[in-house]
């Protein structure tokens, strides 16, 4: 069964608890492998260098109530009870919150919608549109296209500190399980095995990668699952061996205590405190990949009770224990028994690994959606299960995540030498071995590197509170504009979490001078990659919607002299989705000649997760019958998994058979009432399913223009959904059949009947010729026709502009993969037509 036809199908009961408790143990190797070794780092970063644990318990009674408190109410309280509920058919994330308020409201940038794709069985609303008062703040937002353009950008920045924390997390995870090794080797071998194992097992972590969390996941969860029941233990019985008493830290009145003491400096040290609830963020963004129940489940009954008694058993220890004289003595593996250190050492490097995978994961699937809603470049998206949806792989990003995860693990290995003349000599000898501008760039990352090697887990935070930040306040919109909710309770949601988030961030922000500047650099820098591709890609949309050619001069393409159809199927690729676009004309100008059918198809991503393949095709005409042009509107969701080319192929293939057919019928049944005017039919689009569930809708596409940037087409739905079937004689004069087994993957069969049961149909020898036609077409072969465009700015732009157009959006088009490759093209049946966009 397709797997998003088979998810469509899921009933809309509850799971039953047996599927609730594998659910809920499969998330622990995906959802909570980050959270779970949050205990590892959090106190040795928390007494960095800006407090002391001193005789008088005050500061890590402190730390002890402020990480309570911290994972109660922002990972308790806030995802678990709010947040997860604010899903968009079951999918999770930034972007699944920004989807669902773009559907609930017109404050979507994206070209090319259609009032169609408001039919599909995944754009539900909350409430009916017109028993729903528009609130002020959604007439705010359609309003004002600055207010967009700004929830755009700051789904951006969520976005890319979340691809900023998959650069540090796995390095700072595996470093700090790695760092064990301490207490168990001498000085002279310490320095020579920690950094080498740290990066050997990040080598082979990303080099896994291709292989698939299908294949190397089925130990994930009993790891977790281990190392949650190993830290509980440990943390029961350092509360019952040194201090039975820890439970009274956890009152608030501590923290005041603790902030009074400490001051500025217990502020600054709030940054080492957030690292406690690095992770819940998984929660809500794997929630596809599980249920709503089974990840509170998880939450609620193991991780969150072993989470709290792992840090209160370290608290229980360190009040005990005062002569220490550096940060890493104030950490996990301290209140670890001699005895058992090597198994723990060996689960804490294993369950780091684990954590490492699931921010891994989830950068692939932040990429893959950002490259769905063009807002980055197109890169190679592998496919790693055949059942697990939404299991995939990206090459470059891989092994770019590896390059950098290894630079930081290395550039933060000593503090003490980071101004040693022999590491920069080192460097530099290493700059001239790699001869390279980018070479360079790398190692004066790593130069740089060194000087935040205490504050490398304060710029994770930074990355962290920031995506906690956004997510808050999306959520308080969706309250308002989905929910449809009082705008008070909103804004006490806003103002509750978001202070307490607001006083994390100012904590980890005061460090960017220090070195947390990391994070916002990697941020800033796939920020302007996103605006720069997103914003080209608008504009030439507007170019391409400003310099489409009419109908007229199609349908007079055959009255010219020397104009030729030559045999087979021509698919002409665009972004419009009404009109003919320019590259076919420059086509045709060119090479006076065209196949014998022409299918202009639009593959465009809607504001949905899924697009169910019944519902995934748009089918219209272009012209009269006998012309044998077509359009077809391809819709995929923001999780999609994007077919290949063979299937596509003979799906559209079928569809389009289908088409003819019930096109066939439809004319029959207006013929009594109307006459449709010339240009009706081409503005005619028809939903065609696939068995079982056939469907069929007619919309009629209204070319009016609206002034904006998006300039958006809409459509208006004419008819209603009515029922047919392929193999209904009745219904059709003629029937088609796709063969993939017996006649090969390329050849269509059709069989035209020689009677017709029903006399209604007055055209059926055209029917039939129409589909005998597009048989001998498919026999012939397929050609794809996409535009090859370079983008130039116009005379007189101003630099920013052509610094973005010019040498931004050309750079990335010309090293990035091609339409071609993402629409995953066959070379040999590609035809490229040159496109010049001035902008």
């Amino acid at each position: 069964m397709d797997l998003e036809f088979g998810r469509g199908l899921r009933s809309p009961k509850r799971d039953s608890w047996k599927t609730t408790l594998l659910l809920a143990y499969q998330s622990l190797g995906v959802v909570y492998g980050d959270l779970s070794i949050s205990p590892l780092y959090v106190y040795s970063s928390t007494f960095a260098e800006d407090i002391q644990h001193s005789d008088t318990n005050d500061e890590i009674f402190g730390v002890l109530s402020f990480v309570f408190w911290t994972l109660t109410l922002i990972p308790l309280i806030k995802y678990v009870s709010v947040v997860l509920r604010a899903d968009d058919n079951g999918e999770g994330g930034t972007f699944a919150l920004y989807s669902l308020i773009c559907r609930h409201a017109n404050v979507s940038l994206l070209p090319n919608r259609q009032i169609a794709d408001e039919e599909l069985s995944t754009y539900k609303l909350e409430c009916p549109p017109e028993i729903t008062d528009k609130s002020r703040i959604k007439v705010l937002l359609e309003k004002h296209r600055k207010l967009r353009v700004a929830l755009l950008i700051m789904v951006m920045i969520g976005t890319c500190m979340v691809i900023g924390d998959g650069v540090l997390t796995p390095a700072i995870s595996v470093f700090s399980a790695v760092s064990g090794l301490e207490f168990s080797l001498s000085k002279d071998h310490r320095e020579y095995a920690v950094i080498p194992i740290t990066c050997a097992i990040l080598a082979f972590l990303f080099a896994l990668q291709h292989y698939g969390t299908h294949r190397v996941g089925f130990l994930f969860a009993p790891i977790v699952l281990a190392w949650l029941f190993c830290m509980s233990a440990l943390g029961l019985y350092n509360i019952i061996h040194w201090n039975p008493h820890i439970y009274k830290a956890l009152n608030p009145s501590h923290m005041f205590k603790f902030l009074k003491k400490t001051r500025k400096y217990g502020w600054m040290s709030l940054g080492g405190i957030l690292l406690c609830m690095t992770g819940s963020e998984a929660m809500f963004a794997d929630l596809g990949h599980f249920s709503y129940s089974a990840i509170q489940l998880a939450f609620t009954c193991l991780v969150y009770p072993a989470l709290i008694l792992a840090y209160m058993g370290q608290a229980a220890y360190l009040s005990k224990h005062h002569d220490f004289y550096s940060s890493s003595k104030v950490g996990f593996y301290i209140a670890v028994p001699d005895k058992i250190r090597w198994p723990v050492l060996i689960l804490a490097i294993l369950a780091s690994v684990v954590g490492s995978q699931a921010i891994i994961s989830g950068t692939f699937s932040i990429i893959n959606q950002s490259q769905s809603l063009s807002c980055f470049p197109r890169v190679k998206v592998v496919h790693t299960s055949e059942k697990i949806h939404g299991q995939i792989y990206i090459p470059e990003i891989n092994w770019l995540l590896m390059i950098l995860c290894i630079a930081v693990t290395v550039g933060f290995r000593d503090t003490k030498h980071m101004g040693n003349a022999s590491g920069n000599i080192n460097y530099l000898t290493l700059a001239i071995t790699v001869s390279d501008y980018f070479g360079f760039l790398i190692i004066l990352l790593l130069s740089q590197c060194q000087i935040i090697l205490d504050d490398d887990r304060m710029s994770a935070g930074l990355a962290v509170i920031t995506v906690m930040l956004v997510t808050t306040f999306l959520t308080s919109l969706v309250i308002v504009l989905c929910w449809h909710r009082p705008p008070l309770l909103a804004l006490a949601f806003l103002l509750f979490f978001g202070s307490i988030e607001a006083l994390y961030f100012s904590a980890s922000l005061i460090k960017f001078l220090e070195g947390a500047w990391l994070p916002i650099l990697l941020a800033l820098i796939l920020m302007a990659v996103m605006l720069i591709w997103h914003y080209t890609t608008i504009k030439k949309y507007e170019f391409d919607l400003h310099n489409k050619v009419t109908l007229e001069w199609l349908l007079a393409l055959g009255d010219k002299l020397g104009m030729v159809r030559v045999p087979g199927i021509g698919l002409v690729y665009t972004d419009l989705t009404s009109g003919v676009p320019a590259n076919f004309s420059r086509f045709v100008t060119n090479l006076p000649a065209f196949h014998q059918v022409l299918v202009f198809v639009c593959v465009k991503s809607v504001p949905v997760p899924y697009v169910f393949p019944a519902e995934r095709y748009l089918i219209g005409r272009v012209g009269p019958p006998g012309h044998r042009s077509y359009r077809c509107i391809v819709r995929y969701g923001y999780r999609d998994v994007h077919q290949d080319v063979d299937s596509f192929e003979t799906e559209l293939v079928e569809t389009l058979a289908t088409f003819i057919k019930l096109d066939a019928s439809y004319r029959c049944s207006e013929a009594s009432e109307q006459e449709l005017e010339p240009g009706e039919r081409e503005r005619r689009l028809t939903v065609i399913a696939s068995n079982p569930l056939r469907r069929r809708a007619s919309y009629d596409l209204q070319d009016s223009m609206k002034h904006s940037a998006a300039s958006t087409v809409e459509m208006r739905a004419t008819a209603t959904a009515a029922s047919a079937d392929d193999n209904d004689d009745s219904l059709s004069p003629g029937r088609a059949e796709i063969s993939s087994a017996a006649a090969g993957p390329n050849q269509v069969r059709f069989f035209t009947d020689s009677h017709v049961a029903s006399p209604e149909f007055a055209d059926n020898k055209q029917v039939a010729e129409e589909l005998e036609a597009l048989a001998a077409a498919r026999e012939c072969g397929t050609a794809f026709i996409l535009g090859h465009s370079h983008v130039q700015c116009k005379p007189g732009s101003s630099v920013l502009k052509r610094l973005a157009v010019d040498v931004g959006y050309n750079f990335l088009r010309r090293n990035c993969r091609g339409p071609d490759v993402a629409l995953r093209v066959p070379p040999a049946s590609l035809l490229e037509v040159g496109m010049v966009y001035v902008l």
